[in-house]
């Protein structure tokens, strides 16, 4: 008697990524990868030709395309599928939000110690499998655990460009305050400058908005 397959979608822009997920799963008879898309735009047409059982949904996309907004949607039509959300970036919010919309499992393509396939098999039990912490990165002289949630929440408007004024406004405080978070992140990294600070922040991906592009 042939055993049902649990069918997976793999949402993810970079082709080694998919062809990671798709190796691994196409190794295991309990899976099938029905289909893979490299955009978190328009996958309503998916769900038409295919029944989907299991989203890998990469976060941030180069696209544009936001993982976490995607799955928030198939929660909200397709509340049975289950999703695991897959990064390689340690923006330290997005578990919290991913945990929000529902998303049952969370897991770091680099650095989590629990393997992916391991992963699914217990999320597909019925488990809700996240890291304790997002990865430990370093930005200049600091490591991320380092920064308050508030140093963060700057580093993040920073990082996409933002002045100080636009920086008080999306935070809720004034320019003077924004002024005295930059000058304490650049004495606590090492930094000579916003804009290094900024440019180091995007790279290594301590805070990122996941609307932006990778």
């Amino acid at each position: 008697m042939n055993m049902k397959k649990i069918n997976v979608m793999i949402v993810d822009d970079q082709s080694i990524s998919r062809r990671f997920f798709e190796l691994v799963l196409g190794g295991c008879e309990r899976y099938e990868v029905v289909c893979s898309a490299r955009s978190a735009f328009a996958l309503d047409a998916y769900f038409v030709k295919k029944k989907i059982d299991l989203v890998l949904m990469d976060v941030l996309m180069n696209d544009g395309s936001n993982g976490l907004d995607a799955a928030e949607k198939i929660k909200e039509r397709h509340p049975e599928i289950k999703i695991i959300a897959v990064t390689s970036m340690p923006e330290y919010s997005w578990m919290e939000r991913a945990r929000e919309i529902g998303i049952e499992s969370f897991w770091y393509k680099e650095t989590d110690e629990i393997h992916i396939l391991d992963l699914i098999d217990r999320t597909m039990a019925g488990e809700s499998v996240y890291p304790a912490d997002a990865p430990s990165v370093k930005l200049g002289n600091a490591r991320r655990e380092e920064f308050t949630d508030r140093e963060l929440d700057v580093l993040r408007e920073l990082a996409v460009g933002k002045n100080n004024n636009d920086t008080a406004k999306a935070l809720g405080v004034s320019p003077y305050t924004v002024k005295a978070y930059v000058r304490g992140l650049l004495q606590k990294t090492g930094y000579s400058s916003r804009t290094e600070l900024a440019v180091h922040a995007r790279v290594v991906g301590i805070a990122l908005d996941p609307n932006s592009k990778a």
